[in-house]
């Protein structure tokens, strides 16, 4: 009877080995932000919070520079900045090490959009959100060892109001943590689902590791890591429920930033020239008058 235990043991970890290498597989197939752009209809909640968060959990610095006016027409350029130290090394989908990657989305005001320059070659890709909504960027996933910034060329709208429009940013960089569907990555820390004490612990050829925990009634359940956490736990060790298996290893983040940028019309910086230049001319005629009148008063006392 234990030999046979023993073995539907085997077979439901050999099964469970099989599922989750296919779910693995899977999800290294599809990349962020595929994830945020058939998952989410608007990138940006009705709280403020961007969707990128549900995913990257770890949270970094982000920062975003416009011009503070522009014209209607013109295309000016968003210098978005992703700072992390290039000398990190992220787990990648396969338990490797690798550098960072980083991504953005960029939530523009309606009528804003990319700027595709036909004369000049494109070196980052940008797209559109949807079909829908081509006032939201996102770029990403893209190599992040050669620089962190993004240089987004955008166009203003032709004919719009003429009023001060919010921009708002969401950047990340390295790999997430949960998947859409609510699975970890091999990029979050691993925690133990019971109370009980480690039996044993069997490590695959692909490097995925089945720990199999045994509670104080006897049953077993086993926890599947994928490769790249690293383990902190050992053969024989009691552990608590929710208690870590493995270490951390994300080293990345994400973050979000705002700013504000004034459409101006033109003809009403036009008639504030004109007005300035009214001012100035209306001050100096005013300062010539009271210069004359003090000479004439200095010529009727001298006579």
């Amino acid at each position: 009877m234990q030999d046979l235990n023993q073995l539907f043991t085997k077979i439901r970890i050999s099964f469970s080995i099989i599922c989750f290498t296919f779910i693995l597989s899977l999800h290294s197939v599809e990349a962020y932000p595929i994830f945020a752009q058939q998952g989410y209809e608007n990138p940006r909640e009705a709280t403020g919070r961007i969707v990128c968060a549900n995913c990257h959990l770890a949270q970094k610095n982000v920062s975003i520079e416009v011009p503070q006016a522009i014209f209607p027409g013109q295309v000016f350029d968003a210098m978005v900045k992703i700072p992390f130290d290039p000398r990190i090394k992220q787990v990648q989908a396969d338990g490797n090490k690798g550098g960072l990657n980083i991504g953005a989305v960029l939530i523009l005001p309606q009528g804003f959009e990319i700027f595709n320059d036909p004369n000049k070659e494109q070196q980052t890709i940008f797209q559109p959100y949807n079909n829908d909504k081509k006032n939201i960027i996102v770029v990403g996933p893209i190599d992040g060892s050669d620089s962190y910034e993004l240089d987004f060329p955008i166009k203003a709208p032709e004919n719009e109001s003429y009023l001060k429009y919010p921009i708002y940013l969401g950047g990340n960089r390295g790999r997430g943590q949960i998947y859409p569907n609510g699975n970890k990555s091999n990029n979050s820390f691993y925690t133990s689902s019971i109370d009980g004490s480690i039996e044993q612990i069997y490590k695959s050829e692909k490097g995925t590791r089945e720990i199999i925990i045994k509670d104080i009634n006897g049953e077993k359940i086993v926890e599947l890591i994928p490769p790249g956490p690293r383990l902190i736990i050992t053969k024989n060790q009691s552990v608590k429920k929710d208690q870590p298996l493995t270490n951390n290893p994300n080293v990345g983040g994400f973050g979000q930033a705002d700013t504000e940028i004034v459409l101006q019309d033109p003809n009403r910086l036009y008639g504030l020239i004109i007005f300035a230049t009214f001012i100035i001319f209306a001050q100096l005629f005013l300062v010539l008058k009271k210069k004359q009148f003090e000479k004439c008063q200095l010529a009727d006392l001298n006579f």
